[in-house]
This record gives structure tokens, C-alpha cells and sequence, in this order.
């Protein structure tokens, strides 16, 4: 195979392709955790993401001969967990609004400020966010995707992402204001 990407991590990719359990477990504790925290940020619940996850790992392990190498491992492993999420939001038949207003696009970042000590509140805070802004938000912040991304991904216009995305920094602003997590000037 003519990988363009060159993984660390090839040798075992490559005996997980020949059926190695070993190989397998070996992955597996490489990327679980940060594989389940993808999964988390996007549905909100610990049970469900470790369900996730864990049927993101059986799906790659028995597709992992269609990995051609063009990303890495891991970013290939990630957009699995992602759609195996959205999946599963979607069949509880989450739902987005549609938002049709002017929004100013240049609002300053209510993160500017935070401290490390702070991160654990500010994922507190994430996840208390109502279920649409906080997906569109881990997408949008956490997972790098761009509105038009976004809007394909969850069948929504690109406006009603910005717009969920600007509710959700107001409301995170909020939560963490009233929290008292650090001043907002």
C-alpha cells in the first residue's frame, strides 16, 4: 500500500490488517481515550460515549484494510467516532434550529482568558449547553470543521450553524460568568 501519510504507529496497523488481537488491544489503548472524549464532547453522556466508542473500534478493526494512509491513524479513527456519534443523535432524532438572522461573526472569544485550573469548569460548562449548540460547538471548536462542514455533516444551513454556534459562546459566556470561572471585561 502507498500510504502518503507515515503513521508511528504502521507496524501495528499493519498486523491488525493480518487479524492480530494483540495488535488490536495495542491500538486500541493508544487512542481510547482520546477516541471516547471525541465521542463524549459530541453526545453529551458518559455511557453513550463509551458505546461509541467502543463500536468505533469493532468498525475500524473490521474496515481497517480500507485505511489507505492519506491521514493519520488517529484523524482517520476520529472521523469514525464522529459519524458513529452523529449517528446516534441522529436515530434519538436530535433536532436543529433553523435560524434565519443577522449575526455578527466577530464576537470576541469568551476562552481569551482562561486559565489551565479553569479547564476542568469550562467542560462543565460545555456540557451543560443544550444538546445542538453544544454539538455544533465541539464540531465547530474542538474537531476543526467549518461551517459549510458542519452544515452538510448535520443536514442544517451553514447561517444555522454560525448561529448555533454564536447562541452556544453566550451561553458558555454565561455559564461561566455566573460561575465566577474568571472575569469577562
Amino acid at each position: 500500500m502507498n500510504a502518503l501519510y507515515k503513521n508511528i504507529h504502521q507496524d501495528l496497523i499493519d498486523l491488525c490488517r493480518q487479524g492480530d488481537r494483540e495488535a488490536q488491544s495495542g491500538l486500541y489503548k493508544l487512542y481510547y481515550k482520546s477516541m471516547y472524549n471525541t465521542g463524549l464532547r459530541i453526545v453529551g453522556n458518559e455511557n453513550d460515549a463509551e458505546d461509541i466508542m467502543q463500536e468505533s473500534f469493532l468498525s475500524a478493526f473490521s474496515r481497517i484494510n480500507s485505511y489507505e494512509g492519506k491521514v493519520s491513524f488517529g484523524a482517520w479513527l476520529k472521523k469514525i467516532v464522529i459519524n458513529r456519534s452523529l449517528d446516534y443523535l441522529r436515530k434519538r432524532k436530535i433536532t436543529f434550529e433553523e435560524i434565519n438572522e443577522k449575526l455578527a461573526d466577530e464576537e470576541a472569544d469568551p476562552f481569551e482568558e482562561v486559565h489551565e485550573t479553569d479547564i476542568r469548569k469550562v467542560r462543565e460548562a460545555i456540557m451543560k449547553l443544550p444538546e445542538g449548540y453544544r454539538i455544533v460547538f465541539s464540531l465547530y471548536y474542538l474537531e476543526g470543521y467549518d461551517h459549510d462542514e458542519i452544515a452538510t455533516i448535520l443536514k442544517i444551513s451553514s447561517g444555522s450553524s454560525r448561529s448555533q454556534l454564536l447562541r452556544a459562546k453566550k451561553k458558555l459566556k454565561s455559564y461561566l460568568t455566573n460561575d465566577k470561572v474568571f472575569s469577562m471585561n
